[in-house]
């Protein structure tokens, strides 16, 4: 099987195959003509080879006539030939990694606060038995 994602797109694959993929569109746009065929004779398998199609292209195992897995919604945005991932995709993972890191300090700062309630309230109440 071939390492490299499909340069056709997940999200057609899925938009064919949920209305017409018991009649094999699905298979065609990726292909699989000898296959389509036979999906369009059999309507899909009686609904059964459909559903498994539509599990398989949401999931993205599902896989095109030379073996690509299509697992890009839109592999236009990716240069497959490099494998390189786009600048933009690499900011945004930084900015997400820095919101939970930032996230997990207010974590720990939270549960170091509620580990020891009584350093914060012993002040407040020191000075109030004379009441009573």
């Amino acid at each position: 099987m071939n390492d490299r994602p499909s340069g056709r797109s997940r999200g057609v694959a899925l938009a064919l195959c949920i209305p017409l993929g018991v009649f094999g569109a699905h298979r065609f746009y990726t292909g699989k003509t000898g296959s389509g065929i036979l999906m369009a004779v059999t309507i899909g398998g009686l609904g059964l080879w459909w559903l498994y199609d539509v599990i398989m292209i949401g999931s993205g195992e599902f896989r095109d006539d030379e073996g690509r897995r299509l697992s890009l919604w839109d592999p236009h945005s990716y240069d497959l030939e490099s494998g390189q991932v786009p600048e933009h995709l690499l900011d945004e993972v930084e900015l997400l990694r820095r919101e939970v890191a930032e996230l997990a300090e207010r974590l720990d700062f939270t549960e170091r606060m509620l580990a020891n309630p009584g350093r914060q309230t012993s002040g407040r109440e020191g000075g109030g038995s004379g009441s009573g």
